[in-house]
């Protein structure tokens, strides 16, 4: 039944009676597509019903036909029929989807990080490869060294119709060689919907690669302040251009919505299941061999009588993946370039698994992560790259305390790597074996603090080639760091 028609008709009869034609002067309406209301003036969200001629109420005697004027005056009947008409077009017209006001759907967002580190001990002239805010007057590259804007984005999202939705991101504080605060394309995707309620989704441009719990999970939702290299070194910087499909029922959808609102650190809606294609080479780099990866991922969150979430998944990729090379100081002090055999000239077999478990912190929770595969990696022996194994993960513990001066998020970390990371230079052997305790104060809404205790045993994936420096060292180190994010 169509709750409007008693309004319509409603208006017609106005429209009709406002319509003679003997009257030069004539008067604009315009009706507000979400409150039904009339207006005279053009305002937001207000569509044109058309020019109406006032006239005065008719004498009781006036009914005669004025002299000279051959055409009888059009039935009431008639006008109320053809304005009822005009109405419900202009509704049908209103309830198309696909002519959806932009600016309803439209929104804008982003996020800053800023850094300081200090220094506790262990190991001088060290380089943590994710954070150049670490380091001392010795460090390699282009360390900060004290305060660093890590992370500086907006998002641009919103929906066009019920079958698209755009995801475009910037970050402002990239680097390019010794220069920072360079504006770099992190996300510029499309959603397309084969279905109006968003069960099966097409993802087509450049977005997170499914492989990884913490790799979807948002910066600016995480509670340690780097990614686990163990899986993080899967897909550099996360995201890859290629398509994705992702298929989330609506009960699924609900948990995720529902996880999300209670500020239980959710890594967002990367489906219950979720099968793509993509370059293999990272952000903002070519294919360079013509082969695509292929990854496909299961998580499922479950919700527990009391209340609990709880969510677990597993994850692969398989492809070929091509490294680049560049000189390093090699441990007899000379300067040397890998060398990369014919067979792999277009690629090494580059394939992973992994499983996720998350008990969401209602107040307590843990996290973690495992996985297991194969890469190119340097071996220092021959100075060439070759295919190596790889494993490792983490495990996180932590608890919500919400306080009349803000939630405080504590937590654990532990994480451990032995693998080659294949994104860097050379794709170096790098061994982790790190632990980080720190807490999370969200202050207000657009306000957090995190404070982060980070004992350090790994390698320096930063490179010098400098001579009496060998690169690739293993070193220890203790650090204090500090994040200060604003949200807006």
């Amino acid at each position: 039944m169509n709750t409007l028609a008693p309004f319509s008709r409603a208006l017609a009869i106005a429209a009709a009676a406002f319509a003679p034609s003997s009257f030069a002067e004539s008067l604009e309406l315009f009706m507000d597509t979400e409150t039904k209301q009339i207006y005279a003036e053009p305002g937001p969200k207000r569509v044109p019903l058309g020019k109406f001629r006032p006239v005065d109420e008719p004498e009781a005697d006036a009914t005669a036909q004025a002299p000279g004027n051959d055409a009888p005056a059009e039935p009431l009947e008639q006008r109320l029929e053809r304005n009822e008409q005009k109405v419900a077009a202009l509704e049908e017209r209103n309830s198309d989807s696909s002519r959806s006001p932009f600016n309803d759907r439209f929104q804008i967002r982003g996020y800053l990080q800023t850094r300081y580190t200090e220094m506790l001990g262990g190991d001088e002239g060290i380089n943590l490869w994710s954070d150049r805010s670490v380091g001392d007057q010795n460090s390699l590259g282009d360390a900060d060294k004290n305060y660093l804007i890590r992370r500086a984005r907006l998002v641009f999202q919103g929906d066009v119709g019920d079958r698209l939705s755009f995801y475009i991101q910037p970050d402002f504080a990239s680097s390019a060689g010794t220069t920072g605060n360079v504006a770099q394309m992190r996300d510029a995707y499309g959603d397309v919907y084969l279905t109006t309620d968003r069960v099966h989704r097409l993802r087509v441009g450049q977005s997170k690669v499914p492989f990884g719990w913490e790799n979807l999970q948002s910066s600016s939702n995480r509670l340690a302040l780097d990614r686990a290299d163990a899986l993080n070194s899967a897909v550099r910087d996360e995201r890859d251009l290629g398509i994705f499909y992702y298929f989330t029922p609506k009960g699924v959808q609900a948990r995720f919505d529902e996880i999300n609102k209670r500020g239980l650190k959710h890594s967002g809606n990367y489906g219950m299941f979720g099968v793509g294609l993509y370059n293999g080479q990272g952000a903002n780099r070519g294919d360079r061999n013509d082969n695509q990866h292929v990854v496909a991922r299961v998580s499922y969150p479950w919700k527990f009588a009391g209340g609990q979430f709880f969510e677990a998944g597993v994850q692969a990729y398989s492809g070929e993946y091509v490294p680049s090379t560049a000189a390093y100081r090699a441990p007899d002090d000379v300067s040397l370039t890998p060398t990369i055999a014919d067979e792999f000239r277009f690629g090494y077999d580059d394939e992973r698994v992994g499983v996720s478990a998350i008990w969401y912190p209602q107040p307590f929770g843990i996290q973690a992560e495992w996985n297991w595969g194969t890469t190119p990696g340097l071996d220092v022996a021959t100075n060439s790259i070759v295919e190596q194994d790889l494993e490792g993960g983490y495990v996180q513990a932590m608890y919500k305390l919400d306080h009349r001066f803000g939630t405080f998020l504590p937590f654990v970390k532990w994480q451990y790597f032995g693998g080659a990371s294949k994104a860097e230079n050379n794709a170096p052997l790098n061994e982790v074996n790190d632990l980080e305790i720190g807490v999370e104060w969200q202050i207000a809404a657009p306000l957090e603090l995190a404070a982060v205790y980070h004992r350090m045993n790994r390698t320096n994936l930063v490179t010098g080639n400098r001579a009496g420096r060998i690169d690739y060292r293993r070193f220890e180190a203790d650090a204090l760091r500090l994040q200060l994010q604003l949200n807006f």
